[in-house]
């Protein structure tokens, strides 16, 4: 829990959302009530971890939470260590229950993961599996994101509209079996959001049905361009004008960045997102221990250290180097958009 907490607290944009959302029980309900919010709980912990509220302990006590949680009838135990990504969507699902009680907040994670000619789907996290490693080439961060939204063929798929089309030529009104063709299918992000999660799937199976954690290290940047990830409506082109170029697209048909974004594809991103916080998972499938890097937070009114990253790991905190936090084998990522250009530099620097 401890993690995910330190993680949530480093994304200032999710705090202002629960700051906004909880200002309605200012008013409504009294201290003594306030913990029967989960909203009003977790926003109390995540300013006392930001240093945006002055606690009078030394140490900060999160059982608050659990309680709050199994008052929304989660069985959550004080001495099992829970799964990141899973409390992650306890969270989430938890605030937006809460949320539906008030439907005139604006919704949390108000972001689409699927188009399709029928619906959208919602997410709290871009949940990413880790495709095939190729020998001698470095998995990065890019080559998940680009397996997600890659296409899939379906085939022997029932068109009506093909059945209509073949029926229309033929006379006397005599029925026709139905037509069958393929179909791609395609996920893409239809709405990106100012928080952006992305969890890595490191659960394989082996030959025997054993649970097995994948190891490997997949490359992720400080700055992730998301450009070419976002769906965008078709426009009709004449014939005389050359495909419209977008970011990261070459005559009008996606390209795969190289691991490191030249200096064009930074240039103007108009979703370019910036590394907040990494939890990382030390052990295998059935036990281990979550560790979490994390910006570090200023108290109000103190001048901000630029790039100051912290290792925190319970109760222990130390100072980390960009270069350990690019390092480290992630699990979650909490990446904050922001506006304007990305420094012209590589991870290395």
């Amino acid at each position: 829990m401890n993690s995910l907490l330190q993680g949530l607290s480093s994304c200032p944009s999710f705090i202002r959302w629960l700051e906004e959302f909880t200002a309605q029980y200012r008013t409504e309900q009294s201290k003594p009530q306030e913990h029967q919010h989960l909203s009003v709980t977790l926003l109390q912990l995540l300013r006392a971890l930001s240093c945006q509220e002055v606690t009078e302990d030394d140490v900060l006590d999160a059982s608050c939470l659990l309680e709050v949680l199994r008052m929304n009838r989660w069985q959550i135990s004080s001495f099992e260590e829970q799964d990141a990504h899973e409390l992650f969507h306890v969270l989430t699902s938890s605030l937006e229950d809460e949320r539906d009680r008030q439907p005139r907040v604006t919704h949390l994670f108000d972001v689409h993961s699927l188009e399709s000619p029928v619906r959208f789907d919602t997410f709290d996290s871009l949940s990413l599996s880790i495709p095939a490693a190729v020998w001698g080439r470095p998995m990065t961060l890019d080559h998940c994101l680009h397996h997600f939204i890659s296409s899939e063929s379906v085939k022997d798929v029932v068109c009506d509209n093909c059945t209509k089309i073949q029926a229309e030529g033929i006379l006397n009104g005599q029925s026709i079996e139905n037509q069958r063709t393929t179909f791609v299918k395609q996920l893409k992000l239809g709405k990106l959001p100012q928080c952006l999660c992305i969890h890595l799937q490191r659960l394989s199976w082996s030959n025997q049905g054993t649970p097995l954690k994948r190891h490997e290290h997949v490359q992720f940047n400080e700055f992730l361009v998301m450009d070419i990830y976002k769906y965008r409506v078709p426009v009709q082109k004449s014939s005389h004008k050359t495909p419209e170029e977008t970011p990261g697209t070459k005559d009008g048909t996606a390209v795969k960045p190289p691991g490191t974004l030249p200096i064009k594809y930074i240039s103007a991103p108009l979703y370019l997102y910036r590394l907040m916080a990494v939890v990382v998972h030390h052990g295998d499938m059935h036990s281990g221990h979550f560790v979490t890097y994390r910006r570090s937070p200023s108290p109000r009114g103190a001048l901000a250290v630029p790039g100051q990253w912290l290792w925190v790991s319970d109760d222990s905190v130390r100072r980390a180097s960009l270069q350990e936090v690019l390092a480290a084998s992630a699990y979650l990522l909490f990446y904050e958009r922001v506006h304007g250009r990305a420094p012209q530099r590589g991870p290395e620097e």
